[in-house]
């Protein structure tokens, strides 16, 4: 595997940077980002591109997220340490590694299959621990639930109403939601029984969340 150096840590030193210009505020997001080695995610072409503010692909039609887009989501759903938190789309494994790295316990859901065995051995190697599921997101985990929070990684062109039942009163979904050819960044809160507040934090491209598994 890869090693962290020291030119890799400098790299990420600059790319926290580049968050903090951009708007990223909560030291925990950012701790993570700092400590957590990217370029080990990545296909090794795409190594010397792992700390540029971009999002690149990592195989089965998917992509490792910009980093940005991470830490934007991460400090939405704002998880404290110990909460439950469900992944919907466990992709490359970083967004669980950052929400590991936050003290979370994270439980994380991929269809793909060859990214699902890839993930599998890659995040022990490295130091992180979450529970990995093979199935289809829209269902969630309900065995496990309630949650904390939920953070979907992918386009969904509606709120599946299982996520929702999912959530502790109190607890946020973090979705991208399908609007044209891009997605409005939504954070459904679950504030009753029945209850539940929706607000809008700006646009962003995700690839789409499908159904089934793969």
């Amino acid at each position: 595997m890869e090693q962290d150096t020291l030119q890799h840590k400098g790299m990420r030193k600059r790319l926290v940077e580049t968050l903090i210009q951009k708007g990223i505020s909560k030291p925990q997001v950012l701790d993570a980002i700092g400590k957590i080695p990217r370029h080990l995610f990545m296909e090794s072409s795409f190594i010397k591109f792992a700390y540029k503010d971009n999002a690149f692909p990592i195989g089965a039609g998917q992509t490792i997220s910009q980093p940005f887009t991470v830490a934007f989501q991460t400090q939405l759903l704002n998880p404290g340490n110990g909460d439950k938190i469900l992944e919907i789309g466990t992709g490359s494994g970083y967004q669980a590694a950052v929400l590991l790295e936050m003290g979370a316990q994270v439980f994380t859901i991929e269809r793909q299959q060859e990214l699902y065995i890839k993930v599998q051995q890659l995040l022990p190697q490295i130091g992180y621990f979450p529970r990995f599921f093979f199935g289809d997101g829209y269902k969630g985990l309900p065995t496990y639930g309630p949650f904390d929070g939920i953070l979907v990684t992918a386009g969904a062109p509606y709120v599946p109403d299982d996520l929702k039942q999912q959530l502790k009163i109190g607890g946020r979904l973090v979705i991208p939601l399908t609007q044209g050819d891009s997605q409005i960044m939504t954070v459904i809160t679950r504030s009753g029984e029945n209850d539940f507040e929706m607000h809008e934090h700006g646009r962003f491209s995700f690839v789409p969340l499908l159904k089934g598994t793969q």
